[in-house]
């Protein structure tokens, strides 16, 4: 077993000992759904079902349109009372198919169990993936099937699915780890079926002991399949970053995983595919984390797509005190939302509910840069934080793009150790919005 890691970083107390463990709960479905008809990276899904339309679950009901898309499917049975459009966590508004729920929970024809699907070939596997609409469950929401499709001249040498979960408070995939530990090997093994000379790795930082243990075990008559212990520190579940640790390969700038012959996949993304091929389900359900001071009872759920965040601070016993501020996602990468009126969706990985009494529902005014260079000790890619954010505050796009700005992960590491509270992150956006754009966006704001 190696046990290596990635320059630069920080060390967080994770928060996790709440949840951690904690069993899944699965959560019980609400009365209505509003499915997201763009859950995913890439093009939005188009409507095949109308108002008035009696559905079943595990249904299509939005269509990809585009290579880069995959459908949408409803997570309940019960009748489609409208298209209506609802705030998403990134602040977006997008169209979700309304059903109301019949509590029936009919499932639709085509959710059957595969026979023998150990003989299934890779072209198989891959359909089955693709109509199932499995998305990148970590958060990136990549459609998993444009993953396994890589040009024909990158040579897929490694699939390393993604165990680390280094966000403060999450624990999702701990117990995704821990609970379907079985379901997760067998999807590694038939991502592996899909790109035919490729080894597993399956990467677990060192503060589950638990999982550790079990995969250990399970490994052990694997042969193509082995376990890398990563010690904990953040952002160790970044992509590039989960690379180089395993691997000490580096992806260029601007490139992408398959261009050092690695595809990477989440746990709760292998665990999807193994239903997917196996029961021909598609992504219907997800676990999530609702965590933090200012919610009753934090506890780790299994949610249907569609269910809104406030059906599940319900569950959760509701508020303690008045919230702050709520996250939707990690405390260093998540973000903050304006309401609870959003359905989850195939990339919800948690909700953090803080209140006044919490440190993290602080923030200092902004000062003036010290010139430490704490945000350039810690940037797991090499960077130089505050200079990007000085040239995107002043509107010099060539200079913020000559500091490579556009290879910030946006992980929040500098803006985690800044004693001047700068929000580095988010000037480090703005300048890869304008350097993609190449001037055509809209008069930067922040020059005055």
């Amino acid at each position: 077993m190696k046990k290596n890691s990635f320059f630069g970083g920080v060390h967080i107390d994770a928060h996790k000992e709440f949840t951690n463990t904690l069993s899944i709960i699965t959560a019980p479905a609400p009365k209505t759904v509003y499915i997201p008809l763009s859950q995913h990276i890439g093009v939005p899904c188009q409507p095949i079902v109308k108002i008035g339309d009696e559905v079943k679950m595990g249904q299509m009901v939005g269509e990809s349109r585009g290579f880069v898309s995959i459908p949408v499917h409803s997570s309940v049975s019960g009748r489609v009372t409208g298209i209506q459009r609802k705030p998403t966590a990134n602040g977006r508004f997008v169209d979700c198919i309304v059903i109301q729920n019949d509590f029936e929970d009919t499932l639709y024809e085509s959710i059957i169990a595969t026979e023998e699907p150990d003989k299934l070939t890779a072209k198989e596997i891959l359909e089955k993936i693709t109509n199932s609409g499995v998305a990148g469950m970590g958060g990136a929401t990549f459609p998993t099937h444009v993953k396994l499709s890589p040009p024909p001249d990158k040579n897929i040498e490694y699939i390393i699915l993604n165990g680390i979960e280094c966000e403060p408070f999450l624990t999702a995939d701990h117990r995704i780890l821990v609970e379907r530990s079985e379901k997760i090997l067998q999807g590694l093994i038939y991502l592996l079926k899909t790109q035919p000379l490729a080894k597993g790795l399956i990467a677990i930082e060192d503060n589950k002991p638990d999982a550790i243990q079990i995969f250990s075990r399970l490994l052990e008559k694997q042969q193509n399949i082995s376990l890398v212990i990563c010690p904990e520190k953040y952002p160790q579940g970044s992509e590039k970053q989960l690379i180089y640790a395993c691997l000490e390969r580096e992806v260029p700038a601007g490139g992408l995983p398959s261009d050092v012959g690695v595809i990477v996949q989440n746990v709760g993304t292998a665990a999807a595919i193994t239903d997917a091929v196996e029961q021909n389900m598609p992504l219907i359900e997800r676990v999530l984390t609702i965590n933090g001071n200012g919610i009753a009872k934090p506890q780790n759920l299994s949610v249907r797509i569609g269910t809104l965040y406030s059906d599940l601070v319900e569950l959760a016993g509701g508020f303690i005190a008045s919230p702050s501020i709520v996250i939707s996602g990690g405390l260093m990468m998540g973000t903050a939302v304006f309401t609870l009126d959003i359905p989850v969706t195939k990339g919800t990985s948690g909700i953090l509910v803080f209140n006044d009494s919490s440190p993290f529902a602080k923030r200092e005014r902004e000062r003036d840069c010290a010139r430490c260079a704490k945000c350039v000790d810690v940037c797991p890619m090499s960077l130089e934080p505050s200079s990007i954010a000085a040239y995107a505050r002043k509107g010099r796009w060539e200079d913020a793009e000559r500091f490579e700005a556009i290879s910030c992960v946006e992980c929040g590491s500098c803006a985690f150790v800044c004693p001047c509270q700068i929000p580095l992150v988010q000037y480090i956006r703005l300048a890869k919005q304008y350097i993609t754009s190449k001037g055509q966006g809209p008069t930067n704001p922040l020059v005055k």
